[in-house]
């Protein structure tokens, strides 16, 4: 949360700051009230930025490893990232590189794989706000 809350606020600023006020003028003149206006009106309109922002803020969140390492004391509660740097060798100075890669992979692919999932989304929510 102290990273991504952040993160998502500066991001949706950025959407919601280029959506005209006229927008939900109009649907008040059509009998909406404000948060009708806003819920039927201006979250379709942003919801490439939201999406963008969401899948954004999942992935520094999923890569936090600064944070994780420092603020939990329990083993079952560590990130990924946390428990693979924490693997040890055979020896006191062994250091398992081979594992630690492996590890990595594996931990990588479902992120891949939601990129590829939702490429288009993406690139259809950074460059929503390109053009005016």
């Amino acid at each position: 949360m102290s990273f991504t809350l952040p993160l998502a606020v500066w991001n949706l600023t950025t959407f919601f700051r280029q959506m005209p006020d006229e927008l939900e003028q109009a649907a008040m003149v059509d009998g909406c009230t404000r948060g009708q206006a806003f819920r039927k009106v201006i979250v379709p309109l942003v919801a490439p930025g939201i999406f963008t922002t969401a899948i954004i803020t999942f992935i520094a969140a999923w890569n936090e490893f600064l944070i994780a390492l420092s603020m939990t004391n329990k083993p079952g509660m560590q990130t990924a990232t946390v428990a693979i740097s924490k693997f040890s060798g055979a020896t006191t100075y062994q250091t398992p590189f081979g594992s630690q890669m492996a590890a990595g992979v594996v931990v990588t692919i479902p992120l891949v794989v939601m990129v590829l999932l939702f490429q288009r989304r993406i690139v259809a929510g950074l460059t929503a706000g390109a053009a005016k």
